[in-house]
């Protein structure tokens, strides 16, 4: 992409609405426009990070043996009646009329959808375990959205539902999607500590909701530091054995890590004072089990091994696809814009030409813009006829994570200028292998995973 063809309204003020630093920040990168309290439209750049969050959701979901599918914005009363949800959910859920006076609601989650395509389905105990997922357009009316895509009316998210025989094969489930949770923030380069929580409306005595540790997290969190050292890194995880998911589920959720709902002063009082911590942080994702919360009301049952029907017993699992953008975003910046993780950058390096129109410059950056290219990579060429600074700045403030600059002065001794902008480090080097280099971080960063 060239940037005198592309759609980037960048801000050089701050706008006053702002409050946070992702929101700030997704506003002047020219990610996202306010379309009304809550709502967001999301621009390119914004758009193709988004869509990379959930690429990767979606590759570690199929990794676990989970299905995609996808379910509609707009559900019937008439399920969530059926649940007891309707009237014990709030004034959080959009409820409407169709034209025909039939009380409809805009999707805040979709248990009951979901148990109804499940009831109409499976009868049998030989079709379970069954886990579903989709990522949809959910609707909150929070009473004060604030903090852009960190707490609006709508918003992107995954949710997963299993449907398991017994109580111990719901478990594994839950353990499963905790381990596929773990490898999933870790490739977006965050740490998501995932701590024992409130079930709030979903209900269910087992929850755990994973949180990113940043200063302006909606969420009181106390936790013992050493929960800060666990990675589940590059080790080789089997979803279908039961001991070894368990294992990695103890291990992180061992140690203490609570949210202010659950917080036990007791406990906490227990940890050696040296590794108490209390903080912030920003929930990203959620698990559940629930047992029989649903499936008993709405008639989910199957035929057990002994032919008499059985209720099934059940979970759900969320993340915040649009949520996560601005975690990540107030997870990793500085005072001049965004850095993206290698794992969600909406391209992979930008190309700035010092002086466009030389035909020295020109050829060489379109040398790279092909080679990038050639190798699989997106990079994005800033070839306007602006003022050097202006270019870094763009390119400062939109964070992608390798730039190389271009100019006659390096080019009369064959060298490019590669820069991190994480480290703010640059090195001279031949085109070629500036490509080269760049080639490998993504590669390494592809082979392990994160």
């Amino acid at each position: 992409m060239r940037l005198s063809r592309y759609f980037l309204p960048v801000l050089k003020e701050n706008p006053a609405e702002a409050q946070i630093v992702s929101h700030r920040l997704m506003l002047r990168a020219g990610m996202i426009k306010q379309a009304a309290a809550g709502i967001y439209s999301w621009l390119p750049l914004g758009f193709k990070v988004l869509r990379k969050i959930e690429n990767i959701v979606h590759e570690e979901q199929a990794r676990a043996g989970h299905m995609a599918m996808l379910m509609p914005t707009i559900q019937s009363a008439d399920l969530w009646r059926e649940s007891g949800r309707y009237d014990a959910y709030g004034a959080e859920m959009l409820r409407i009329k169709d034209r025909h006076d039939r009380d409809m609601l805009f999707t805040p989650t979709a248990e009951e959808l979901i148990t109804d395509i499940f009831r109409a389905h499976v009868g049998s105990y030989k079709d379970l375990p069954l886990t579903m997922y989709q990522i949809q357009w959910k609707f909150r009316d929070e009473v004060r959205p604030r903090f852009g895509v960190m707490r609006g009316r709508e918003f992107y998210m995954k949710d997963g539902y299993n449907f398991d025989l017994t109580k111990e094969d719901a478990l594994h489930a839950y353990n499963r999607h905790l381990v596929s949770y773990l490898r999933t923030y870790e490739r977006m380069g965050l740490q998501a500590i995932p701590m024992r929580a409130d079930s709030g409306p979903i209900g269910g005595d087992d929850t755990h909701e994973f949180l990113v540790l940043a200063e302006t997290g909606e969420s009181e969190v106390f936790y013992d530091s050493a929960v800060t050292d666990i990675r589940l890194g590059e080790r080789e995880i089997d979803y279908d054995d039961v001991d070894q998911c368990r294992a990695v589920m103890e291990e992180f959720t061992a140690l203490y890590a609570r949210t202010d709902e659950t917080h036990d002063e007791q406990k906490f009082n227990q940890i050696p004072e040296a590794r108490r911590r209390s903080a912030r942080g920003i929930e990203v994702g959620q698990i559940f089990y629930f047992g029989t919360k649903y499936s008993e009301p709405l008639g989910a049952t199957v035929q057990g091994p002994d032919g008499k029907p059985v209720p099934v017993h059940m979970g759900s699992h969320g993340i915040g696809v649009s949520r996560l953008v601005g975690a990540i975003i107030e997870a990793s910046h500085d005072d001049k814009g965004i850095i993206w993780p290698e794992g969600v950058t909406p391209y992979h390096a930008g190309i700035v030409n010092l002086k466009q129109g030389d035909a020295e410059a020109d050829a060489a950056c379109e040398s790279l813009y092909d080679a990038l290219q050639a190798i699989g990579l997106e990079p994005l060429y800033d070839d306007r006829d602006e003022r050097a600074g202006g270019k870094f700045a763009t390119m400062d403030l939109i964070g992608l994570p390798w730039r190389i600059t271009v100019g006659p002065r390096g080019l009369k001794n064959g060298v490019v200028e590669l820069t991190s902008r994480r480290s703010g480090e640059s090195e001279e080097l031949p085109p070629e292998q500036a490509v080269e280099k760049i080639a490998k971080i993504y590669a390494d960063h592809q082979v392990r995973g994160l």
